[in-house]
């Protein structure tokens, strides 16, 4: 069961107290021979427990950390995709107003014989650009 607190020793001295105060108790009450009980028992195996959770961070704290530049180098940096690029898209499209009026847009001069065409162009970009930006340490020779 791991303890999530920042600071153990206001714990450990919290449960020190506890246990102090139920081995009073119980030595008032059944004398020094008699058995911890077990709300005692718990306590010292808390005790026991946030102990070792403190040496564990302590240990950890002990470690070397990595500096700023190591830090900088392990970091991962993706490769840049290929950048996508501008795609040109002309549609074209004939239509014969004889053939069905319902097709035909009308214009300026609605019963106008013949065929009608119209086109259009579009250019889209890609998505947002890709941006890389690679910090490493120089090597030394």
């Amino acid at each position: 069961m791991p303890i999530r607190i920042a600071s153990l020793t206001e714990r450990i001295s919290a449960n020190g107290q506890a246990l102090h105060r139920a081995m009073m108790s119980r030595v008032e009450t059944y004398g020094a021979e008699h058995e911890p009980s077990d709300a005692e028992q718990a306590l010292i195996e808390e005790r026991r427990q946030l102990k070792e959770e403190r040496d564990k961070r302590l240990a950890h704290a002990m470690q070397p950390k990595p500096t700023a530049a190591e830090r900088l180098v392990r970091t991962h940096h993706p490769q840049a995709k290929d950048k996508p690029r501008a795609k040109k898209e002309t549609k074209e499209t004939m239509s014969d107003s004889n053939a069905d009026p319902r097709s035909a847009i009308p214009g300026p001069q609605p019963n106008r014989p013949g065929p009608t065409g119209s086109s259009s162009t579009s250019f889209s970009m890609g998505g947002k650009p890709d941006f890389e930006t690679v910090y490493r340490r120089p090597m030394k020779k």
